[in-house]
């Protein structure tokens, strides 16, 4: 096994120093002199000792495509000018930026106020609206599927190694890297674990290889995703298309036909997007059931350990060695990873950085 962890080298501290500093000053001085002194590998130095799961974060999309570098969804729909003030006005009533969250409330409210016969246009037209918005947003923010083809097949390769992919993005970018695999003869799997368009219950079975497959991934998507949604009667359910070239106009067709809701977590505290979490079957299983059953080894590629996300850190804290990307050999956030870690997990784990440019790692 590589070492994990290096102790600083640098000169000791001089003693006229030490005596301006205190206590808690100088533990953090030193933590980040350690950190200053902690190697970041390239991914093909430990890429045989990770091969567990993989936690994949915004910066994974962004180094595919740049348009996916925005604070947040509602903010980018702000910004090209598609939120009317009384929309504003409904996600500033409830304190939230999650257009699910909105969309699901409004949904319920006009299909309740129709069985009761109760006036509805103004329910309707909220609805509509921003359902329209986040429709608009999308298709301007995500790339289409020619844009990014030449991408997938690295992708692929590398997201094969692990046997579990947690996404915790919205777009399709993993789903198409998954496809791109059914016309290559590698005796490997990926699984997302929805039969016939329903999760699969007993999803730990699925692990097994079929017919002449060796190897299998299961990828899971814990704040949901677009090919994700919700039917009139509740049900969450994976959209299909007949072509990955034609998933998004799919999606965003059913969108506009109104039979079905979104079910991705969009932007928020963490405590908002737990309530979204335990107000969906699919999301829930894969927070209490999936998450915790991580255990041996965790590759993080693009997550900026955000407070917002602190729900999912906690949730992995039985992972005891972390590789975690960097990019552009940023310490401030490697020091930043360390403290969060030690606070939320411990310091019992073991923790490695690496380039996010390496050769073989993600879409390089």
């Amino acid at each position: 096994m590589i070492c994990l962890t290096r102790q600083c080298t640098r000169p000791p501290i001089r003693r006229r120093f030490l005596g301006i500093l205190s206590a808690a000053e100088l533990r953090r001085w030193v933590q980040k002199e350690i950190i200053m002194e902690q190697k970041i590998y390239q991914w093909q130095d430990i890429c045989d000792h990770f091969n567990g799961t993989i936690l994949l974060g915004n910066g994974a999309s962004i180094a595919v495509d740049h348009r996916f570098a925005y604070s947040s969804l509602l903010k980018h729909a702000s910004k090209i000018g598609l939120l009317s003030q009384d929309i504003k006005n409904i996600f500033r009533s409830f304190k939230t930026e999650d257009f699910e969250l909105i969309l699901r409330l409004l949904w319920i409210t006009t299909k309740v106020n129709s069985i009761l016969s109760v006036p509805n246009q103004q329910i309707i037209d909220a609805y509509s609206k921003v359902k329209n918005c986040l429709i608009e947003t999308i298709v301007e923010v995500h790339p289409e599927y020619s844009v990014i083809e030449n991408q997938l097949l690295s992708i692929y390769n590398f997201l094969k190694q692990f046997n579990t992919v947690l996404s915790l993005n919205y777009d399709l970018i993993v789903y198409w890297a998954m496809m791109t695999g059914f016309d290559i003869q590698d005796q490997h799997t990926f699984k997302d674990c929805f039969i016939n368009s329903y999760f699969e219950d007993n999803w730990r079975r699925l692990r097994e290889p079929i017919g002449s497959n060796k190897t299998t991934t299961l990828v899971f998507y814990p704040h949901g995703n677009l090919i994700l949604a919700r039917n009139i009667y509740g049900q969450e359910l994976k959209i299909i298309s007949e072509t990955q070239a034609s998933l998004l106009e799919s999606i965003v067709k059913q969108w506009q036909e109104g039979n079905i809701i979104p079910l991705f977590v969009g932007e928020g505290t963490t405590k908002q997007k737990m309530l979204s979490i335990h107000n969906s079957y699919y999301l829930s299983r894969v927070y209490r059931e999936v998450l915790p059953s991580i255990s041996s080894n965790l590759v993080v590629y693009g997550w900026g350990f955000g407070e917002h996300d602190i729900h999912i850190l906690k949730q992995i804290r039985h992972v005891k060695s972390f590789a975690i990307s960097v990019y552009n050999t940023d310490y401030n956030y490697c020091e930043r990873v360390q403290r969060m870690v030690n606070s939320y997990i411990g310091n019992r784990i073991e923790l490695c950085f690496f380039d996010s440019q390496s050769p073989g790692c993600w879409n390089n």
